[in-house]
């Protein structure tokens, strides 16, 4: 019922009480008014749709609507598709969504999406039209861009062709506020080829296949590359921390520890979508920002009592499958996101639900598995022990979410997932407790994953901690550091054993069993490094202060191989022992022929420099340098030999070692006649400063009036001083000296 005024007399209303110009309403003003700009954000505008008329305009809403539905929710009667004069579509359409958190990422995961064969959509924000022809960057009449004439850009991968023609490999040092890209040459000084101060403001990073060098800045990140080492891209990722690649180099994660903020005048490259977020996923061919997300929930685990536990943010937190078409985040103990690249939209449109997941990891290759046709890529993961439920670890096909084995676990304290690099086996490294829990175990379940079924194979009971383990790459032998003390850091380095494990020899192609090769004890490594064409490991000891062993290991050596080894597919060597105090980090080359070790400033202040090493151990330079932060050598692309090719290579390796050989005496003998020019180059230059000062020193003597030659004159004056006919008397003197003096008395 509406209400009744009829109750008020006349002179009870003043007119002053309805003077609206004197009423202040602008705080209701500022709390009720309609911004048009906000309210259109619902609004999204879809180019690129196919000419329809009025009677094939139906059906290409519905078939629209199939696409439009995938990242929210559009009725038929929220299409709008404008027609011409002519009774066709103009080939666009505005559609309203029920949100703007859904008109959002139409525009982000529809954008560029093909309708069909001939036309692919193309999705703006409503409000961006708007904004971008009031600001006056849409002009009233169309104007053809212009086609710039076409300019050659630089190889990017001209690194691989060494000018020398002996395929050196390139490495960055970061030292003080320097950062320079050299070449290696062995025993001789490397050979700089860019150096620049202030290069980077934190650190600088390779990109995985060699193609750009990173550096970081406070205003996002910036690759470099091409033989003039100019800028090639730029991300505008303000205070970014970490940066991380895809293995192919299309994308690249920038995390900062600081939420994003967008100012009021607009960021170059973000949007307001962005704002808070922490992470942010980049299109490196287009430098654009894919998607952002906000900081992840920091991980638990369970300590031995079934308590949980916080861990540190994990890096990457976004991991990539081997072909860059996904990439994957954990929401610790619930679920794995995957999202599709390059639209970031969720595989299926929802997470991979895991109870209680605690990690995950890529196959690091594409995997052809035994009667699997199909492609796919593999995801391994583990689950923790929940009550009565037993841990468990888990082989997963993407995208049809297949788990192909999984393996059941009891008495788990700790899991660690360890792939070979080229996917062929997975390393399940699982810390065992006793009933008691007063004492630990480690067993290593190793999947084969290449074989029918997915075999498990349990290598090996293992009574110490271990705390360090490696596949070899490309191979099928791995290697363990394990310790009888407590894990941590610790003044002094803990007393170790190093294990090597291969396989046994099996018929044909087949790989044998996991069989123990050999225990080295009383050591103190705790590091592990392989070289990354196999064969070849480093076991060093590194952040140590006491201790800064570094021995190196041929795993095929071709001496003789002793008989308790004659039926295992390795021969034990030790080549040689090192020794670099205060070593912080090591780093193999791509070729595998060189080892680079370093004392970070970054770590401590203590001789602070690097170590280069040939894969032997022999050590071919040592350079202290003050305030030397970093090295890193530079990647190189996959091979482009096929495996055949590579076969002949290696079965014809002696007779290429000799043309090698030969070019290396060559070079040497060259380098020798180099230095005997420049010695007499050198003796050339002093004689010929010689003649200029005898000369100059002439020139002044005549000017004083001197004698040329005050030598000659006074020998002159000495001839002139002895009478004519006398001979010149020549006079000894004789002069005694005592020596010694003995006084004997005799009876």
């Amino acid at each position: 019922m509406a209400p009744s005024f009829d109750h008020l007399r006349d002179e009870d209303l003043d007119e002053e009480d309805f003077d609206m110009d004197e009423v202040d309403i602008s705080d209701l003003r500022e709390k009720y008014e309609v911004s048009l700009e906000q309210g259109y954000d619902t609004f999204v505008v879809v180019d690129g749709l196919p000419v329809v008329t009025e009677e094939q305009k139906p059906k290409l809403v519905k078939f629209l609507l199939k696409k439009l539905n995938t990242v929210g929710k559009a009725r038929e009667d929220s299409i709008d598709m404008p027609m011409g004069p002519d009774g066709k579509s103009k080939q666009f359409a505005f559609v309203e969504y029920s949100t703007a958190a859904e008109a959002a990422a139409a525009v982000r995961q529809l954008d560029f999406t093909p309708l069909d064969k001939k036309h692919t959509l193309r999705v703006n924000k409503f409000t961006d039209i708007d904004r971008y022809g009031r600001e006056g960057r849409v002009e009233e009449e169309y104007t053809a861009p212009e086609i710039p004439p076409f300019e050659e850009q630089e190889h990017l991968r001209s690194f691989m062709a060494d000018p020398s023609g002996r395929g050196r490999d390139q490495f960055v040092m970061f030292r003080g506020d320097s950062v320079g890209v050299f070449w290696n040459n062995e025993k001789d000084q490397p050979e700089n080829i860019v150096d620049r101060p202030h290069w980077t403001e934190t650190f600088v990073q390779w990109s995985p296949l060699g193609t750009f060098l990173t550096s970081v800045h406070a205003q996002g990140v910036q690759l470099w590359g091409g033989a003039s080492w100019s800028r090639k891209r730029r991300f505008a990722h303000p205070f970014v921390n970490l940066v991380a690649f895809s293995p192919n180099e299309k994308y690249m994660v920038t995390w900062s520890n600081r939420p994003i903020s967008i100012p009021d005048e607009g960021h170059p490259s973000l949007s307001l979508d962005d704002d808070g977020k922490n992470y942010v996923i980049w299109d490196v061919e287009t430098s654009k920002p894919i998607r952002s997300f906000a900081q992840l929930d920091t991980p638990t685990s369970v300590d031995e009592n079934g308590a949980p536990r916080k861990q540190k943010l994990p890096w990457p937190a976004f991991k990539w499958s081997a072909d860059d078409k996904y990439v994957a985040r954990l929401n610790p103990g619930s679920s794995i996101s995957v999202y599709e690249l390059p639209r970031m939209n969720l595989l299926d449109k929802t997470a991979i639900k895991i109870d209680g997941v605690v990690d995950f990891d890529w196959a690091p290759a594409t995997v052809q598995r035994d009667g699997v046709k199909t492609y796919e890529q593999l995801l391994s993961f583990w689950t923790p022990e929940l009550g009565s439920n037993p841990a468990k670890v888990g082989l997963m096909t993407l995208p049809s979410k297949q788990v192909i084995r999984s393996l059941n676990l009891f008495s788990v304290s700790d899991v660690k997932l360890h792939w070979q690099s080229e996917g062929a086996y997975l390393c399940v490294k699982v810390d065992r407790h006793s009933k008691s829990k007063k004492s630990q175990a480690t067993t290593l379940e190793i999947f084969r994953v290449k074989e029918k079924g997915v075999p498990v194979e349990v290598v090996d009971t293992i009574k110490d901690t271990v705390i360090n383990f490696a596949w070899e790459p490309k191979g099928d032998r791995f290697v363990i550091i394990t310790t009888t003390e407590p894990v941590g850091p610790t003044a002094v380095a803990p007393k170790t054993s190093v294990a090597f494990f291969c396989p046994e020899k099996a018929k044909g192609n087949a790989v044998g069993n996991f069989k123990h090769l050999r225990t080295l004890d009383k050591k103190n490594s705790n590091a592990i490094f392989w070289s990354p064409k196999g064969r070849f490991v480093l076991i060093g000891t590194i952040h140590n202060q006491q201790s800064a062993d570094l021995d190196f290991y041929d795993l095929d050596f071709e001496g003789e191989k002793p008989e308790s080894d004659k039926d295992l597919t390795a021969n034990l060597q030790l080549m040689n022992t090192a020794d670099h105090y205060g070593v912080t980090d090591v780093e193999w080359d791509p070729s595998g022929r060189y080892v680079a070790t370093w004392a970070s400033f970054w770590k401590h202040k203590l001789e602070n420099g690097y170590h280069l090493y040939d894969f032997k151990g022999e050590q071919l330079r040592e350079e202290p340098i003050e305030g030397f932060k970093q090295w890193q050598w530079r990647p190189r692309p996959a091979t482009l030999l096929t495996k055949e090719e590579q076969k002949a290579i290696r079965k014809n390796l002696r007779e290429y070692s000799r043309v090698f050989d030969q070019e290396d005496a060559e070079r040497i003998n060259s380098a020798d006649v180099a230095v005997v020019q420049e010695r007499r180059r050198l003796l050339e230059e002093w004689y010929a400063w010689r003649a200029q000062v005898e000369e100059e020193l002439a020139e002044e003597r005549e000017v004083l009036g001197l004698p040329a030659d005050p030598v000659a004159d006074l020998l002159n004056a000495k001839t002139a001083a002895i009478a004519p006919g006398q001979e010149e008397q020549i006079i000894e003197e004789i002069m005694e000296e005592v020596l010694e003096e003995t006084e004997e008395i005799v009876n």
